[in-house]
């Protein structure tokens, strides 16, 4: 079984930053890719950042140059650095993994999702 634990969301005003993290745990052979997606209220869930094996990390145009993506495969942890933070990055982000696991199978996992709210 893998798990997905998220922490670092919370309440800041605009102009401020929050680092979110994420570690994987279980029985798996690789992390293939690792992405951050949120939703918020009323809208679909959409891709923030991504890093796939051996590319470059992808952004969505509304956090170019403010978020930055990173994983640290030794500790098996996903991390977003979120600057200058806007009220309308206020949502519930969530941690998404693509991994090889032991049966040699690729599975997709979610972390629980964490709260991100920014006031004006």
């Amino acid at each position: 079984q893998v798990q997905l634990v998220e922490s670092g969301g919370g309440l800041v005003q605009a102009g401020g930053s929050l680092r979110l993290s994420c570690v994987v745990s279980g029985r798996i052979v690789r992390i293939n890719a690792v992405g951050w997606y949120r939703q918020a209220p009323g809208k679909q869930r959409e891709l923030v950042a991504g890093i796939s094996s051996g590319r470059d990390p992808n952004y969505a145009d509304s956090v170019k140059g403010r978020f930055t993506i990173s994983r640290d495969n030794a500790k098996n942890t996903v991390s977003l650095q979120m600057n200058s933070l806007k009220v309308e990055d206020t949502a519930v982000y969530y941690c998404n993994v693509n991994v090889l696991d032991y049966s040699l199978i690729r599975r997709e996992y979610w972390g629980q999702g964490t709260q991100v709210t920014v006031s004006s």
